[in-house]
């Protein structure tokens, strides 16, 4: 499975990143549109993710509820109907919830950044510092530490849990 090192962090502002995250930035802004159903899954998390192109990936991931940089392990699978697997997983397996969001990514060297609107919860920033085999978690978590200080992004903003925890009303406040 790949591995990143992850942290999210409720920000004022989308609009206010943008230019911090566009001058450390190699790539981006991409505007991308996307809904996320969360199923039931005693080990971990499972969410299909779809595209405005219609397009999607079903996304397993393990990582811990900390607010801190986390390492994630995940595994990606390109889905082209993705409404019917929806329908598939939510009959087998019943739906956690739903989270729709704008997101504006940026890469940066091995992190990517994301910019997040998430709908009914308001601006995030997620950055996800993608692990080669041969890198500690230690070595992501400097990394995410680094471009946190670059964005002006403090500790005390980060959150623990994903954002359908925080849609579903569980406390996931440092």
């Amino acid at each position: 499975m790949a591995r990143n090192i992850e942290i999210k962090a409720r920000i004022p502002s989308v609009e206010r990143l943008v230019p911090m995250a566009a001058a450390i930035a190699d790539e981006g802004p991409v505007a991308i549109r996307q809904d996320d159903t969360f199923f039931l899954c005693n080990t971990g998390r499972l969410k299909l993710r779809t595209f405005a192109a219609g397009n999607g990936e079903l996304i397993y991931y393990r990582r811990a509820d900390l607010a801190g940089p986390k390492e994630s392990f995940y595994l990606r699978t390109p889905i082209a109907a993705p409404d019917i697997l929806r329908e598939s997983l939510s009959l087998a397996y019943g739906q956690a919830g739903r989270v729709v969001k704008q997101r504006t990514l940026f890469l940066a060297g091995q992190t990517r950044i994301h910019l997040d609107r998430v709908q009914g919860l308001g601006d995030f920033l997620e950055l996800e510092v993608v692990l080669e085999d041969s890198q500690s978690g230690e070595e992501g978590a400097q990394e995410a530490r680094r471009i946190m200080a670059l964005l002006s992004v403090d500790a005390s903003q980060l959150i623990e849990g994903a954002y359908v925890d925080l849609l579903n009303g569980k406390d996931v406040s440092r």
